[in-house]
C-alpha cells in the first residue's frame, strides 16, 4: 500500500468536471484507489463518493493506492492534481 498527502492546488477543487476526470485516470489503474480527506474517505473511482468529500482549493488529501500498479497511479493523479485540473 502506498500512500501520499497532497494539497489540491485548483479554484474548484474536485467538483464535478475535475473530479470526473480525476475518476477517468483512477480507473485506468487496477490497483483499489482511495481519496482521504480529514477523518473521511472514498473511492476514488466513484463520483459520489468524491463529490460527498467536498474537496476545495488549497485541502489536504491523501491518496491510498494498493496494487500491482500503485505507485504509477500515485505518481500519475498526483501530477493530475498539482495541475489545473483540466479547467
Amino acid at each position: 500500500m502506498t500512500k501520499k498527502e497532497i494539497t489540491v492546488n485548483n479554484v474548484s477543487g474536485l467538483e464535478s468536471k475535475p473530479a470526473a476526470l480525476f475518476i477517468q485516470k483512477a480507473s485506468n489503474f487496477k490497483s483499489n484507489i482511495w481519496v482521504e480527506k480529514g477523518e473521511r474517505k472514498a473511492n476514488a473511482k466513484s463520483l459520489l463518493g468524491l463529490l460527498s468529500l467536498g474537496v476545495g482549493n488549497g485541502n489536504k488529501i491523501t491518496i491510498i493506492a494498493e496494487g500491482e500498479d500503485e505507485n504509477q497511479a500515485i505518481s500519475e493523479l498526483e501530477s493530475y492534481l498539482a495541475t489545473d485540473l483540466g479547467e
